[in-house]
């Protein structure tokens, strides 16, 4: 991957977190989904761009985050929602259940590398049902290798959730975000290579053409 475009004194936009010559917020588009999600976030991701938890707070409507650190502990009674049942996805959990209406569940996402999110896990253990997912494929968040085969983001298991509810209008909604928010991300960097390969397959070459001329404006500019 190129070197990093970003550092931590270079300004960024206040909302999709990128340098602003590589600001992608005119795609940003606000997702409705039936889940109420939440997203309890290690304090080491919480001024990192590349964060999916930033991401879902920007576009899933009534998407929270909640901090944890050693001086930070989450509260139950300030996360879980009355009358929603809470689940806390994760790949050790008990499968779907198979009659789940989308209304009525609370999904708790933890957001942090894969031994972070096992102390995220013992955090919120007893809250709520641990629920996998059936989640194949190669990940597509290429700004971070992923801890192995079958390792997916943060934002990726909500998506895979939302097409296992049969919600696929916001699935598909989320996934568009996602991709250009990777896609930006790797942009930042100077990726450029990476950012091509990544673009060729991705929803986001048909959804975003006028975004994606500016960006590419803004490559030519850096070559000269």
């Amino acid at each position: 991957m190129g070197r990093s475009m970003i550092t931590p004194e270079s300004p960024r936009c206040p909302g999709c977190q990128m340098p602003p010559r590589w600001c992608v917020c005119e795609g940003v588009r606000v997702v409705d989904c039936a889940v109420k999600v939440d997203v309890l976030m290690h304090h080491f991701e919480q001024y990192r761009p590349s964060s999916t938890g930033h991401l879902l707070k920007r576009v899933v409507r009534n998407a929270e985050i909640h901090l944890y650190g050693h001086d930070r502990q989450p509260s139950r009674d300030a996360i879980v929602r009355p009358g929603k049942k809470l689940w806390v996805l994760h790949p050790l959990g008990d499968p779907m259940p198979a009659d789940a209406t989308p209304g009525e569940v609370q999904v708790l996402l933890l957001d942090g590398t894969w031994r972070q999110a096992g102390d995220l896990m013992r955090a919120v253990e007893g809250w709520g049902r641990k629920v996998s997912l059936p989640m194949a494929g190669e990940s597509r968040y290429w700004l971070r290798t992923q801890a192995g085969a079958g390792k997916f983001c943060t934002a990726e298991a909500l998506i895979f959730l939302l097409g296992a509810l049969g919600l696929k209008e916001a699935r598909d909604q989320l996934n568009l975000q996602f991709e250009l928010h990777v896609y930006g991300g790797l942009c930042a960097r100077g990726a450029k290579a990476l950012a091509a390969e990544f673009l060729a397959s991705s929803p986001v070459r048909a959804a975003y053409p006028a975004l994606l001329e500016r960006l590419s404006r803004q490559r030519a500019r850096d070559r000269g």
